[in-house]
């Protein structure tokens, strides 16, 4: 008879919002008396979420399985479960092309992970829950940086976007309660949490499906009033749902970070209509300029994409225009891929992979100009700074972030003097602006430690 606890090793693919799927499932498999693993090879359950959005995205994915699958083979491996977004799209395609596969669990489904491991049936079908959404009830194992914390306050997405296939993966917007929100707040701050990131697929949105139009600008004043808290930022806002009153909230809430994550995926008026997302260049600076109004120390970050069928030259000059114009502190582009289940899979794919990769690089260029100019900016200014660990280049620097910088998406503020306390947010001088990155040296000690107990090395996040 087995005394010994199931292993069991995590690969998680894709964005925040799945790696908090990631984080749950994580946390079931911990209460059950599994045993996480880092080895891999070593484990004799292994679990892949995986992430279907893009053709890299999916091919990054699929590379995994295969990965997992040669460890069933010939390593301790026994059982192969699959999650996430590549399971909602191509379910059926997987179980019969990699037979390896023991069983699929849909975006739904993550918090039945222990009973699928545990059942004895091969490629056992969990009991799908179309409205599922977590809350603080559900138990979650953290694996981001010792103080940093991402929080998704809705699922699913009511937006029709013509490009995107998230809603039909994940379902229509489903919202959780404020006070569910800011009980879960309270929790990661009880676990030595100083940041936490909101996601969803659109936060600008929260609320609308229960009725509430206000229920961002609620909630931002909300988390205002937990204590220990000491930043919260929004992500993954939609531009036509940015209202005067969450734009306040931002501003005048001590503890909300001034940062905006909004990805506004074109200028051109003609694109973001085919986009059925709508808006122009006109609408978009009148926007970023009374937000700047409202809140003058506001960072902004955008997500663009080149190459979309009807990106005509002139189209993509506009937008070109519109980023010199606009002067984001961070940019994101992304080169368009057709994907099937689409509206604009319909319109094929007429721009070549070298026009859409030279469209790509002539944006990254101008953002580069304009992220070292503001950049520059900083140099002599004190900021206080999240430090967050080691570089990955060299043990010798520390990493950390100002509250204008997100995790893993924009740059750092590297630690190069002073006595940097790793899990605190301490104040820093910064001595140099990059493209991307800060130079700097703590001047103080740190004003808020992290307590947190970090699990170091339980997830394989790809």
């Amino acid at each position: 008879m087995r005394t010994s606890p199931t292993t069991v090793g995590f690969m998680s693919l894709g964005c925040p919002k799945n790696l908090v799927d990631s984080e749950v499932m994580l946390g079931h498999l911990r209460l059950k008396g599994y045993v996480i693993t880092s080895e891999m090879e070593k484990a004799e359950v292994l679990v892949v979420n995986t992430c279907g959005f893009i053709d890299t995205a999916k091919k990054e994915s699929v590379d995994a399985i295969l990965e997992a699958a040669g460890m069933k083979k010939s390593g301790a491996c026994k059982k192969l479960i699959v999650a996430g977004c590549l399971v909602e799209r191509y379910r059926d395609e997987l179980l019969a092309d990699i037979p390896e596969i023991d069983a699929c669990l849909g975006t739904r489904d993550i918090e039945q992970i222990a009973e699928i491991i545990g059942a004895g049936t091969l490629v056992f079908e969990p009991e799908q829950n179309p409205n599922y959404l977590y809350d603080e009830h559900s138990p979650r194992l953290l694996t981001t940086p010792k103080a940093t914390a991402y929080l998704k306050i809705s699922e699913g997405c009511d937006h029709t976007c013509a490009f995107c296939i998230i809603p039909k993966l994940r379902g229509g917007q489903r919202s959780r309660s404020i006070a569910s929100v800011v009980a879960e707040a309270r929790n990661l701050v009880a676990q030595g949490i100083l940041e936490i990131s909101l996601v969803a697929q659109d936060t600008t949105d929260y609320g609308r499906d229960f009725g509430d139009p206000d229920g961002l600008e609620k909630l931002i004043r909300a988390l205002g009033e937990v204590e220990g808290l000491r930043w919260f930022r929004i992500h993954y806002a939609y531009p036509n749902r940015l209202t005067e009153g969450v734009m306040r909230a931002i501003a005048e809430t001590e503890n909300c970070a001034k940062y905006l994550d909004m990805p506004l995926q074109h200028a051109d008026a003609n694109v973001l209509k085919e986009m059925a997302r709508g808006g122009s260049r006109a609408s978009f600076m009148k926007l970023l300029s009374r937000f700047r109004a409202i809140c003058p120390e506001i960072s902004i970050r955008s997500n663009f994409i080149v190459g979309f069928p009807t990106e005509t030259e002139e189209a993509f000059e506009e937008l070109r225009g519109f980023i010199q114009e606009a002067e984001f502190d961070h940019v994101g582009v992304f080169t368009y891929s057709p994907e099937e289940g689409t509206p604009a899979y319909a319109l094929g794919d007429p721009i070549s992979k070298r026009t859409k990769a030279s469209r790509k690089r002539k944006l990254m260029e101008l953002q580069q100009k304009i992220a070292r100019a503001k950049n520059q900016a900083r140099e002599g200014q004190t900021l206080e700074v999240i430090i967050e660990g080691v570089h990955e280049e060299t043990e010798m620097i520390l990493k950390g972030r100002h509250q204008g910088q997100a995790p893993e998406v924009d740059g750092n503020v590297l630690i190069v003097g002073g006595e940097p306390v790793l899990g605190s947010i301490q104040m820093v001088r910064i001595t140099k602006g990059h493209a991307y990155d800060l130079i700097g040296e703590v001047v103080e000690g740190g004003i808020e430690k992290s307590t947190q107990a970090f699990e170091a090395g339980v997830l394989s996040n790809r």
